[in-house]
């Protein structure tokens, strides 16, 4: 009987143990965000920051210069024959909606070894409303694509010269230059009109 007793204090015992131990490791456990939360936010901080091209007249603009202005920034290519010139025509309006002066349209060349400083100067002024065109060297675009997370590949063409597959999405950022959301090529224009409205408002 006394053997009993003991052997039923030693699993109350091993129980208090038990549970004390876990709760220790429940307090002792840093708060965690949902993962799809932590997730969210660290892809937005990656998106973006301070960067430096070339603009139409040769001279340096960057991110800085777009400070206190909301933006929308495409990557393209002036020898694109479809989705980039759709892309910023379908911005031109967009804008028009909310107002000339309410968002800048930047675009940013991923084809510096034909797009110079002229090559996108005369291709912004092709879409009837300022469109800021930038390039750089290849170095310069790297940079800059890796910033946003933009892929690029060269395509050879079949009878000679090359096309550019790369990211189409839109990038928005608000007046204080952080990044907030895209615009997908494939996205009707309500919902675009209403992420431009997030960063305009």
């Amino acid at each position: 009987m006394n053997l009993r007793k003991i052997r039923l204090a030693l699993w109350g015992l091993v129980a208090v143990v038990a549970i004390g131990v876990g709760l220790f490791l429940m307090l002792a456990k840093p708060a965690q965000a949902p993962l799809g939360e932590v997730r969210s936010t660290t892809f937005q901080e990656s998106i973006g920051g301070d960067w430096a091209l070339v603009d139409a007249t040769g001279n340096s603009f960057g991110s800085d210069n777009l400070q206190g202005r909301p933006h929308a920034v495409f990557f393209g290519f002036t020898h694109c024959p479809d989705i980039c010139p759709n892309t910023l025509s379908r911005l031109a309006r967009l804008r028009k909606d909310l107002g000339e002066d309410s968002f800048d349209i930047v675009f940013i060349s991923v084809d510096p070894e034909r797009d110079g400083p002229e090559e996108v100067g005369k291709y912004a002024d092709l879409f009837g409303t300022p469109v800021i065109g930038l390039t750089g060297s290849e170095t310069q675009i790297q940079a800059v694509m890796e910033q946003f997370g933009v892929a690029r590949e060269i395509v050879e063409l079949d009878g000679g010269g090359y096309t550019v597959d790369h990211t189409a999405n839109v990038f928005l950022f608000d007046r204080d230059g952080d990044f907030t959301v895209t615009i997908s090529p494939e996205e009707s224009r309500e919902p675009a009109l209403e992420k431009l409205r997030r960063i305009v408002g």
